[in-house]
């Protein structure tokens, strides 16, 4: 990047312009001396030099000990981005448990936190013990709550622009929940909640098997099964949240996998452990199980072929609880979707299991820092951002700022 000449316009952007390029090198890795940020950058030394002292004041950079043994003379002044000035905090909440990841602002989990929740709780309950497992986390990292940038949430559902659950089935009193609402009286940062399945299509393509993915679909295995879709590096929502529900359609067969796998109707509170339970027998070789396994495969992919018949995806990444005994799942299912698409498509087991909403939320959160961070404000309104891994309109609450 070099200098821009703003002719007429605010010198404010130029300075935000020049502390992003600044914050994006040092973020890059490494402690740069002046000189060599200014290369990098293609700023002046005078220029760089007044821009790390704006970052400093900001707190988001630090000047380091110099190196010793470098040559003749003082050794030059060497700066490093303080990952350490603010965090992020991701959540999972789904019908039995809360899970938790701490950050720093290089996304670098610091801290973890899970906690079992009851079936049977209504919203105040499970909030209320959402809200404890969050102190826990957050105290056993030493962290205050102030030190948050932001918050993100995952939840089954459909999630409107207002942080609203919209439509969910799988838990009690949830639907019509204002989830970003009520999480946002508990941080003193801004709080988002996005889908479950959303999150973890962003948090595969983050820290998983999809690194590096520009299209994608991750199916989240489970009570039901939802899906998640990332297209040109970016989550697809769509106008209402609600893409990616094929499994709204009986037909498409993504509703009741649970049930369908077990073949008999189960209760919720039972449904992981008696589904577990198949799958692990099927991958022992038990011949009933397998009949059981293959069955179901054969009705999701009909619902998984749909959505890469329309998206085209390059991976198409299987998760959720109806893959935490092994591949048999997955393996069956590459079997019947591959046929129903026209162009070949990998199908792979999501790398971070379980943790796959969570860490998606935490990229969630960590999103909307950049782009306050990095945001430069024009006249016109226009708030220009750099795309990043499964970037996506966060779903905010009203919540308080860091500023």
């Amino acid at each position: 990047m070099s200098e821009i000449s703003l002719h007429g316009g605010d010198p404010s952007v130029l300075r935000r312009l020049n502390s992003a390029a600044a914050l994006r090198a040092l973020r890059d890795g490494g402690e740069p001396t002046l000189s060599e940020l200014a290369r990098a950058i293609g700023l002046s030394r005078p220029t760089t030099e007044g821009v790390l002292s704006e970052l400093a004041d900001r707190g988001l950079v630090i000047e380091v000990a110099p190196r010793s043994g470098t040559g003749l003379g003082r050794p030059a002044r060497r700066y490093r981005f303080r990952a350490d000035a603010g965090h992020a905090l991701g959540l999972d909440i789904d019908a039995h448990r809360v899970q938790l990841f701490l950050t720093d602002l290089n996304g670098q989990v610091i801290g973890s936190h899970r906690a079992d929740l009851d079936l049977t709780w209504q919203p105040p309950e499970r909030l209320a013990a959402v809200r404890a497992a969050a102190t826990a986390c957050l105290d056993a990292a030493g962290i205050h709550p102030t030190d948050l940038w932001a918050v993100a949430a995952g939840t089954p559902g459909v999630v409107d622009a207002d942080g609203r659950v919209a439509y969910c089935t799988v838990v009690p009193g949830w639907q019509g929940l204002d989830l970003g609402g009520e999480l946002g009286r508990s941080f003193p940062c801004p709080v988002l909640v996005e889908n479950d399945a959303n999150l973890a299509a962003m948090g595969e393509r983050w820290r998983g098997i999809a690194t590096g993915t520009d299209d994608l679909i991750y199916v989240l295995a489970g009570l039901h099964t939802g899906v998640g879709a990332v297209i040109g590096g970016r989550l697809h929502r769509g106008r209402s949240g609600a893409a990616g529900e094929v499994g709204m359609l009986p037909e498409l067969g993504l509703r009741d996998t649970m049930a369908a796998l077990t073949g008999t109707p189960i209760s919720r509170p039972g449904g992981e452990a008696a589904a577990e339970a198949v799958l692990a027998a099927a991958r022992d070789g038990d011949p009933q199980a397998l009949t059981l396994v293959k069955r179901l495969a054969a009705r999701m992919a009909r619902g998984i072929a749909a959505m890469a018949l329309a998206i085209d995806p390059e991976m198409i990444v299987i998760g959720g609880a109806l893959t935490r005994t092994g591949d048999r799942l997955v393996d069956e299912l590459r079997r019947h979707v591959r046929p129903l698409c026209l162009a070949p498509v990998r199908i792979e087991t999501s790398a971070l299991g379980d943790e796959a909403v969570g860490i998606g939320a935490v990229r969630l959160a960590l999103n909307h820092i950049d782009e306050d961070v990095y945001a430069v404000t024009y006249v016109g309104g226009a708030t220009p951002h750099t795309p990043r891994c499964g970037a996506s309109d966060p779903r905010r609450s009203p919540g308080g700022s860091r500023r």
